[in-house]
């Protein structure tokens, strides 16, 4: 004991005296020590600790109190209840996840709450998995987790490399990679040749066949499974906590809106076509250019929110949100015309899992954190959802930039312009559900928006035009159909339509660079933009 406290002494290997009060800070019990570890545990609700005081695992997320007087170089302290590390001011899970290693507890993240679980969602996943609220954790929920503290290492490396270079230069590097491989750079930076080992090598869980499958697979959703993945990726980017945080910091919304709806439904587009996925074909190289493009908003965010806000979100665009919007991509459409009566079997949805696998895989996601099935990628999709969160403080600053650039400041003709587009938003509570649009138009020139009749109107469209798939599916020549769907971009007519739109308004071609001078620009310490390797 040490003024009335129970001091925790351990000497490290190194000599170093570790002194921590020996309480924990999730319940303040009394901890044990494990010499196995070593470590302090909770023999209350397991939680265990570093000898220096940093969470090892939850349910704590503070460090522990640091017993001694004064201060040391290589201490642990807390910072407004979340720990820090002096030593280059580096957070304790601010590092990248390695086989064996104890998993990092969940950041802040937002609370289970029922306000996604809508009956349509319950109509597409209840026959598949376990509705339970909350749900029950699986392996893959818990990687889910833990990869919310980490971004995409190698990427992110090459951005930090590009920062010392250039970022033109390096963009000049990149696509010479691309073009003629990563032998024909002569100056390449060795992040840049890791990166690309991983590009040119695929796992071994990777069959193109299969790939095919699931691309063909997907492609031959209906209209109304397809317009079922846009709207929920819509009301996720919108009104789901992470990811309309970042993309209302970002910005792009506000200042550039045609060229960030262009490049997201373009490429969405492009990796339905056939060979998306080959190595030298357009779409794999404007892959890679979209995770530079991630990984740069994320060195960008993370520097503009600062350390206190990485301490309580984790990373922002983490390996996480890629890997949930991956599922989300894969499992939303097959579900959507299931529930309608169009039934997929299990066998075909791993293939489409597979399929968005790849293109995951393709975008940084660690190897770990992705499905090998349909069912565990269901089981995250529903983990994902109820934790999604929001509406956000971003949400109406988002929704009020596409009024301000799309709605008449005359009231008259105002009003006129939103009785005209009420079916849009019709269709995405006929999708997401009434509560979710109202969530995301509530603070906004749209608050009051009609969503019926349109929205039931949108359910009986969407009911016919799946039992019209469903027939031609009994029809002869039902491969060839599908086959010959395949051949031409998921929503070409779509992105036809709105790069006309795009161009009236000075948006021509998708070259994913807008980011380019965000990272260039950004200020702060280079160490903040990369995970800490931690070495297996």
């Amino acid at each position: 004991m040490r003024d009335g406290q129970r001091v925790g002494v351990f000497r490290d290997q190194d000599g170093i005296l570790h002194e921590v009060i020996a309480l924990c800070t999730h319940g303040q019990y009394e901890l044990e020590f494990d010499v196995n570890g070593p470590c302090w545990t909770c023999p209350q609700h397991g939680a265990r600790f570093a000898v220096d005081g940093r969470v090892l695992n939850g349910p704590a997320i503070e460090s522990l109190e640091q017993a001694f007087a004064g201060s040391r170089k290589d201490r642990t302290v807390t910072k407004k209840g979340i720990a820090h590390s002096v030593a280059g001011d580096r957070h304790p899970f601010d590092y990248c996840h390695r086989e064996g290693m104890t998993l990092r507890p969940n950041p802040e993240a937002a609370p289970a709450t029922e306000l996604w679980l809508t009956p349509q969602y319950k109509k597409m996943f209840s026959p598949w998995i376990s509705m339970r609220f909350p749900p029950a954790p699986t392996r893959l929920t818990s990687l889910f987790e833990d990869h919310r503290w980490q971004g995409d290492e190698l990427m992110d490396a090459v951005v930090l490399s590009f920062r010392q270079t250039g970022m033109s230069k390096g963009r000049r590097m990149l696509d010479q990679a691309l073009d003629d491989g990563i032998g024909s750079v002569s100056d390449a930076q060795p992040e840049l040749v890791k990166l690309f080992k991983q590009l040119d090598n695929p796992p071994g869980w990777f069959d193109p066949e299969v790939w095919e499958r699931g691309r063909q697979l997907s492609n031959n959703a209906s209209r109304w499974g397809k317009q079922a993945m846009l709207a929920n990726d819509f009301l996720g980017t919108f009104v789901g906590r992470e990811v309309s945080q970042a993309t209302g910091q970002s910005g792009r919304f506000r200042t550039d809106p045609w060229r960030r709806v262009l490049e997201s439904l373009t490429w969405f587009n492009d990796v339905t076509r056939p060979g998306a996925v080959d190595r030298r074909s357009p779409v794999f190289k404007d892959i890679v250019r979209v995770r530079l493009m991630h990984a740069q908003a994320r060195a960008a965010l993370r520097q503009e929110w600062g350390d206190e806000h990485f301490a309580r979100h984790g990373n922002p665009i983490s390996n996480s949100a890629t890997m949930g919007a991956a599922v989300s991509f894969a499992v939303l459409a097959p579900l959507a015309d299931h529930a309608r009566g169009r039934h997929i079997s299990v066998t075909d949805l791993d293939a489409i899992m597979s399929y968005w696998s790849y293109i995951a895989h393709l975008m940084g996601v660690a190897d770990e954190l992705i499905p090998r099935n349909a069912i565990e990628a269901l089981e995250m999709v529903h983990y994902l959802v109820v934790t999604a969160g929001g509406p956000t403080e971003w949400t109406a600053d988002l929704v009020n930039a596409a009024c301000d650039h799309g709605l008449s400041e005359n009231p008259l003709v105002r009003r006129l312009q939103i009785e005209v587009i009420a079916p849009v938003f019709g269709l995405l509570a006929a999708h997401g559900g009434a509560g979710l649009v109202r969530a995301l138009l509530q603070d906004s020139p749209l608050a009051t928006v009609r969503l019926q009749p349109w929205q039931g109107i949108a359910e009986a469209a969407g009911q016919i035009n799946v039992l019209q798939r469903r027939l031609g599916d009994h029809l002869p020549r039902a491969e060839a159909r599908t086959a010959r769907r395949a051949q031409h971009g998921d929503t070409q007519l779509l992105v036809a339509l709105l790069g006309a739109l795009a161009s009236r308004n000075g948006v021509s071609g998708t070259p994913y660079d807008h980011h380019d001078t965000s990272v260039e620009t950004a200020t702060g310490s280079d160490e903040a933009l990369v995970s800490r390797r931690v070495q297996a």
